[in-house]
């Protein structure tokens, strides 16, 4: 079984504020990559990770069946939204990691991923050459993603693991929102 998490704990400091709550055409930023993942069969459950004014989200964003698991130590950055995830999951032969903050991610980009998807080894989306996301890590390196601290989420670990890179930049549009300005770039006609 495969299970996802989709990483949207963060405060949004370079953002300005909450840009899970953002609108892009209309919806809330962090609903693009919900929408996303439920429609995908492969997926059979899936996790969404809230810390900074979580209540605030729950109440704005429409979950699309996404189980919502809140990090209380969300401002110790990356890893402990990851270890939150991680942790609501179990009995899962490999975890999807997305960007809640990425709402061009496509189905076809996140199974065009999944299509690698043995088991054994972690995998990696790369556009243009350059990682992003989505990710997958297998059973196997769960226990060690676990223990990640800081800001630096599963970089490290996916490398020493041998990740395997998965091109997908023809599939979608990797830009994840961080700024006004982002926001601003996918708005523009």
């Amino acid at each position: 079984m495969i299970g996802a998490v989709v990483l949207a704990a963060g405060e949004g400091s370079r953002f300005g504020g909450p840009k899970q709550l953002a609108e892009l055409d209309g919806q809330p930023l962090l609903e693009h990559v919900l929408v996303t993942l439920a429609a995908l069969p492969a997926v059979e459950r899936f996790v969404v990770v809230l810390g900074a004014r979580a209540d605030e989200i729950r109440a704005r964003v429409d979950m699309h069946g996404a189980e919502v698991v809140v990090a209380d130590d969300w401002a110790e950055g990356q890893a402990a939204s990851l270890r939150a995830g991680l942790a609501a999951l179990d009995d899962v032969d490999g975890v999807l990691i997305l960007l809640g903050d990425q709402p061009g991610i496509t189905p076809a980009a996140i199974e065009a991923v999944l299509a690698h998807f043995d088991g054994t080894r972690a995998l990696r989306a790369v556009y243009d050459g350059l990682p992003g996301h989505p990710v997958v890590l297998p059973r196997v390196l769960i226990p060690q993603a676990l223990e990640l601290r800081g800001n630096e989420g599963a970089r490290e670990l996916l490398e020493a693991s041998g990740v395997r890179r998965i091109e997908v930049g023809h599939l979608c549009e990797p830009i994840d929102v961080d700024t006004p300005a982002d926001l601003d770039r996918l708005n523009s006609p």
